[in-house]
């Protein structure tokens, strides 16, 4: 069982979670939920979610991701999505999710969408 890592950076006026590991129901959820609440608690609005390094994703996860969006969104600010593995490309275009979150392949692409 692998937890899920989560690197805070900043670049520029935005906040990158490099995440690794596996985002579930046991594991990753609560954790990206309290970085992301923490986040905008800060006072830090535009969030780009690297997850190059999620290794799995489950239903929670995901149910976690859309629950970081909208709050984000609620509370004034920005999430996109960085780098999603094949796999986790795939599960979000299946649950048409893809049409929902902004998805960059590449980080500077995707910090210059936030200007």
């Amino acid at each position: 069982m692998s937890e899920l890592k989560i690197n805070e950076r900043q670049s520029g006026g935005v906040t990158i979670l490099d995440l690794a590991g596996k985002i579930t129901i046991a594991d990753g959820a609560p954790v990206l939920r309290g970085t992301v609440r923490n986040a905008l608690e800060g006072g830090k609005k535009n969030l780009l979610i690297k997850l190059t390094d999620v290794t799995y994703l489950d239903s929670s996860g995901l149910g976690e991701l859309i629950s970081s969006y909208t709050t984000t969104n609620r509370e004034g600010g920005k999430l996109k999505l960085l780098s999603p593995s094949r796999k986790i490309e795939d599960l979000l275009i299946i649950t048409k999710l893809i049409t929902v979150f902004e998805v960059f392949d590449n980080e500077q692409e995707a910090l210059n969408s936030f200007k």
